[in-house]
């Protein structure tokens, strides 16, 4: 009994300088940035926590199609949609950026399954815009009022990117506020959604089917310059973002030792980068990282 009574200070000495370490480091990369970063990471199994600036709320870009994805499977378990009927491509509905719907033909019809899960795989706008002109943003905001999320909104239907931009529609009424104008697609916190994930994960979003074929959507996105950057793609299901002078990032990652999940935004980045080599991307994957060796999920 004496031995292990030893051994315990010891253990607890080295969690604390493990902490200590993963914090040293993540602030060492975020001062020699140039931006602004947020973050916020839980691990699943142990409790564990760690954040910077986690109930700051930041803009979503693309990361806010994880809760229109809810909101849709919500939908459809509510009956007021279902996932077989068909949704007809419109030309007002095409937006540039990220996608491949705006190259098909205006007229095709899709089944609401497949328009969402494009949405997410492939981060298509114009799919996104179908599905908010479907379910409406106020959906997408009452589903996140149902796990407290109050500061997670949907705040209107994509514009596209660069020039060619549409005009804003499609808007919720949080959307409509003055306020919230700045935050463009959507506003978040990264605490808001790692608790959006640890309810994934727990098979609390919807139903706990929805719950595991969200993730297993999630699993099969393909934009993993992130937090995946460096990780073995079957650890990660998660939904990144990018504007010009954002990148962002929310997943679950299934590490070796636990399972943790993680947002990490960047923002007021000085250059305007779309390659897969963005700084923000490099970051965020690095980040990602320390904090899977700092909460004790990977070595």
């Amino acid at each position: 009994m004496a031995v292990l009574l030893a051994t315990v200070p010891c253990q607890l000495t080295a969690a604390e300088t493990k902490r200590e370490t993963m914090d040293r480091r993540v602030r060492a990369a975020i001062a020699g940035f140039q931006g602004t970063v947020r973050l916020y990471a839980k691990n699943l199994a142990t409790g564990e926590t760690y954040g910077i600036g986690e109930n700051e709320k930041v803009r979503t870009a693309s990361t806010i199609k994880l809760p229109i994805m809810a909101a849709a499977f919500r939908e459809v378990a509510a009956g007021r949609a279902s996932w077989d009927e068909t949704i007809t491509l419109r030309e007002e509905d095409k937006v540039t950026g990220s996608g491949v719907l705006r190259e098909f033909s205006s007229g095709l019809k899709l089944p609401l399954r497949d328009v969402v899960r494009m949405m997410i795989v492939v981060s298509d706008n114009t799919a996104t815009n179908m599905v908010i002109e479907r379910i409406t943003a106020d959906a997408v905001n009452a589903e996140m009022d149902r796990y407290g999320l109050a500061a997670t909104r949907s705040m209107r239907k994509v514009l596209g990117d660069g020039t060619a931009l549409k005009e804003p529609s499609g808007f919720s009424a949080a959307g409509r506020l003055p306020e919230n104008k700045r935050y463009g697609l959507g506003s978040t916190t990264p605490k808001e959604m790692v608790t959006l994930l640890e309810k994934l994960e727990r098979g609390e979003v919807v139903s706990p089917a929805a719950s595991k074929e969200m993730i297993a959507i999630l699993k099969r996105q393909q934009f993993k310059e992130g937090i995946g950057r460096h990780l073995e793609d079957e650890w990660v299901a998660s939904k990144s973002g990018a504007l010009d002078a954002l990148r962002s990032d929310v997943g679950l990652v299934y590490a070796p030792k636990g399972r943790v999940a993680m947002a990490i935004t960047v923002d007021d980045m000085i250059r305007v980068d779309y390659s897969p080599d963005n700084a923000g991307n490099i970051l965020i994957s690095n980040i990602a990282k320390m904090l899977l060796e700092g909460l004790g999920a990977m070595d």
